[in-house]
């Protein structure tokens, strides 16, 4: 048998960025999907905002079962044969969370679908670092671009549900059909890089690899809020009419969306952290506008800052983790992306403790505060 990590076999790097970027999409979609439906759900099993912060509990705890897996795993059979499967079972996992009677049937779905996303993120962006090695620019923040895009599309397919009464469960199974022919289609064309490795699975990350985690996780902690709260305060706070609940995610998707697509050019314009200052900068300044004038617009306004603000920080967070010295692409990625991940799935479950004790609004400032911390300790890494 040949070697693949001796002789690759050949490769279109345009075929790889398509099929990556269609990953991406479909990983976007299914989160994006949970995503618009919370209120729904939250709605439908009778939960506070207390009580529902605990259920999301699941979705962290989901990621750390995962951890060890999603390493060992991706060191046997390498990213494309992960990314397939944990694909697929992400996109089944989120019809689980329609079917969920109470608040136990939605824990254990949610466990479930947190195993699979960060199996997902692992070996989606472990692909996505190859493309950027083929092309020999940075790129990665154009395949997060169509992750948030699919968001984007997700709380546009979301509304429409909604509106015509559309049951979650039903919504999920056309998205899962979605995914799964997406994901037939592409399979082919991903890059085969299972390699043959006598090191550990498990090697603790250097400073600046805890670091570039650090920054990821501020950073997710506020794009988690905007995920899982945004449709939420637009709703309770804000008082928006029932049309406009979501429009406050859409406004946070529509930037964040965008902007990545334009990442790329800004940091080899302005450097990597003048970039990430300026981003944390600005989702602190979108939340707390958003928190002082609770209105519509204004509201809108500042959660099209914090999409502008989040826009770029993980992406460019992956791309320099996955040029390592010290470590594989691959357990680089493990390492920066699961403490990343782990604010996305966090944050909102902590904000859902604070809106029981305090208030809503109160538990936006905590988020805004992340944001500073991204352009802090930015400044004083060595980027």
């Amino acid at each position: 048998m040949i070697d693949t990590a001796v002789l690759p076999a050949p490769i279109s790097k345009k075929a790889l960025r398509i099929a990556v970027g269609a990953m991406f999409f479909m990983a976007g979609l299914s989160f994006s999907s949970w995503a618009s439906r919370i209120a729904t759900v939250q709605q439908e099993l009778g939960l506070s905002d207390a009580a529902l912060g605990a259920v999301l509990f699941a979705l962290p705890v989901g990621l750390m079962c995962s951890l060890p897996f999603s390493g060992w795993v991706i060191t046997k059979i390498g990213s494309r044969k992960l990314l397939i499967s944990a694909l697929l079972v992400y996109s089944m996992a989120l019809v689980t969370l329609g079917l969920a009677q109470n608040a136990f049937q939605l824990i254990i779905c949610l466990v479930c679908f947190g195993f699979s996303s960060n199996a997902v993120n692992i070996s989606v962006n472990t692909q996505a670092v190859a493309a950027e090695e083929l092309y020999q620019k940075p790129i990665l923040a154009s395949f997060h671009g169509l992750w948030s895009l699919a968001g984007f599309t997700g709380a546009g397919v979301g509304t429409y549900m909604i509106a015509n009464g559309i049951a979650p469960f039903r919504h999920f199974l056309v998205m899962m059909a979605v995914i799964f022919i997406g994901v037939i289609v592409s399979a082919r064309y991903l890059k085969d890089d299972k390699v043959a490795s006598t090191g550990p699975v498990f090697v603790m990350p250097d400073r600046s690899l805890i670091k570039l985690g650090v920054i990821a996780f501020c950073s997710m902690i506020c794009e988690g809020a905007m995920f899982d709260w945004s449709v939420i305060y637009f709703k309770k706070v804000v008082l928006a009419p029932t049309a406009m609940v979501g429009a406050g995610f859409t406004a946070f998707m529509f930037t964040m969306a965008g902007s990545r697509f334009f990442a790329d050019f800004f940091v080899h314009k302005f450097g990597l952290k003048r970039i990430l200052q300026v981003s944390g900068s600005l989702t602190a300044i979108g939340l707390l506008i958003a928190v002082l004038f609770p209105y519509i617009y204004t509201a809108m306004a500042g959660f099209l800052l914090v999409g502008i603000g989040v826009s770029s920080v993980v992406p460019m967070v992956f791309s320099a983790a996955g040029k390592s010295k010290t470590m594989q692409p691959g357990v680089a990625l493990a390492a920066v992306s699961t403490i990343g991940f782990l604010g996305f799935l966090i944050g909102p479950p902590v904000i859902g403790f604070i809106a029981g004790i305090a208030t809503l609004r109160a538990s936006f400032i905590l988020i805004a505060a992340m944001g500073i911390s991204v352009a802090v300790v930015s400044t004083k890494a060595k980027l």
